[in-house]
């Protein structure tokens, strides 16, 4: 797939201030400082599109950002960020949790790990969560030029193996860098496919 045109459509603090249009919409979501603005930046091949910042935990809104006027990528705060108040994180909660279980033009949710590191029980929480709410969504391992690339498989694959203690079928997976963009075409490729399926029904 190639993308045309990409640019930034609206901020929306709840569900029903999205837009009001029937294109199929892809969620990236993840702990803070996992590099989602960078691969949406890197996806579309737009420096700037999604705001990066040094400081994590800056997304506080749901961010559609609509591509070739035919999908949007949704940019979702990152969740498990320790620094906010306990009342900001239930109040981000709500919104993530409402935004995937109302909205109806969500097609497909990208959850995005950090390859170099290992398995966190807040990701597995997330993960076993949208199995249960029947939520379709791959994972996106990033940050992969930041490991040895003898080793970048072997550590997808342990990921995905641990999945397997309660998951019969397990999700796509994609390795990614930011930097090096590498998974692009993977990734843009699934959405495609997906989208061609979307305008079948």
């Amino acid at each position: 797939m190639k993308i045309n045109k990409s640019e930034f459509s609206i901020s929306s603090a709840t569900v029903n201030q999205c837009p009001n249009e029937n294109k199929p919409e892809y969620a990236f979501i993840g702990r803070s400082n996992v590099g989602k603005s960078s691969l949406i930046n890197m996806l579309c091949n737009h420096k700037g599109l999604a705001k990066t910042s040094a400081t994590p935990g800056k997304t506080l809104l749901i961010n559609h950002f609509i591509i070739n006027n035919e999908w949007y990528i949704v940019d979702l705060p990152g969740y498990g960020y320790a620094k906010r108040s306990k009342t900001q994180r239930n109040k981000l909660e709500q919104m993530i949790s409402s935004y995937m279980l109302q909205r109806k033009q969500l097609t497909n949710v990208f959850v995005l790990i950090d390859i170099r590191h290992e398995p966190q029980k807040i990701d597995r929480e997330f993960i076993d969560w949208l199995g249960q709410s029947q939520i379709p969504f791959a994972i996106v391992f990033t940050k992969g030029d930041k490991i040895a690339p003898s080793k970048i498989k072997q550590q997808a694959q342990a990921y995905m193996s641990k999945l397997e203690d309660t998951w019969e079928i397990l999700p796509p997976y994609f390795i990614s860098s930011a930097e090096k963009a590498y998974g692009r075409e993977e990734i843009l490729d699934y959405i495609e496919s997906i989208n061609k399926e979307v305008k079948k029904d």
